[in-house]
């Protein structure tokens, strides 16, 4: 049985899990580097991991394991079903790869029952919320394409048009056009209508980020993720 490592910055949870997970002896990271250097050596580590962690989350872990060690179980333990994380992960997980989801809001005896289908029965285990915010992100007249996404963190970072243009290398009139499909599929236009008929009351840019924030699209997690990549961007101009 390979060794299961535990990846959670947060020394409560990972007393939880070391109790509930007692059985399979787990070794315990505190961050996601350590988790990755843990198991640099195992052809096929099993890995459970908190999403939210500083410098390497749980999600630049997975894709980092799964870069190279594609036969990597990892399941995801987390207080955020988040359609960002989701939407991520859809991109991430390679074929046929077992994997799993769990919330950290769940019982012990559920979080050991995730732990068991996927790394004794082979079987993907994924929390009946996310499992609903999977269907969200696949249904096809609201999914949002990676470029109208981008769009939205820009306008969410509070960027112009015309330094989303210089940003993503488009001109102005192809901003503005991913940004009416973005408001389309947010049902901001609608959203803003509702509110008044006046439509110098509303803001619309600002209305989709809100829209946004509440489907967990965005959160201020990803977002001090993407300042940083912004700063950078910011400091090669």
């Amino acid at each position: 049985m390979p060794q299961l490592i535990i990846a959670d910055d947060n020394p409560r949870d990972r007393s939880f899990l070391l109790e509930v997970l007692a059985r399979y002896a787990p070794t315990i990271a505190t961050s996601g580097q350590e988790a990755l250097d843990a198991c640099a050596n195992e052809s096929e580590p099993w890995i459970v991991t908190d999403i939210q962690m500083p410098s390497l989350n749980g999600i630049e872990l997975a894709r980092h394991i799964w870069e190279r060690q594609p036969a990597a179980r990892l399941l995801f333990w987390s207080q955020h079903s988040d359609e960002t994380y989701v939407r991520t992960l859809t991109k991430i997980v390679p074929a046929e790869t077992v994997y799993g989801y769990v919330l950290k809001s769940n019982p012990a005896d559920t979080v050991a029952r995730a732990a068991q289908a996927v790394f004794d029965e082979d079987q993907c285990w994924i929390d009946p919320q996310v499992r609903r915010v999977q269907a969200r992100t696949l249904q096809r007249h609201d999914a949002l394409t990676d470029a109208e996404y981008e769009v939205l963190i820009d306008i969410a970072l509070g960027l112009t048009d015309n330094a989303i243009a210089e940003r993503r290398y488009l001109s102005r009139r192809g901003v503005q056009n991913r940004l009416q499909s973005l408001y389309a599929k947010l049902g901001a236009n609608e959203a803003a209508a509702s509110k008044s008929s006046a439509t110098d009351v509303v803001n619309i840019r600002t209305r989709a980020v809100a829209i946004a924030l509440q489907r967990g699209l965005v959160n201020s997690f990803e977002l001090a993720r993407e300042e940083q990549l912004l700063a950078a961007w910011l400091g090669k101009r």
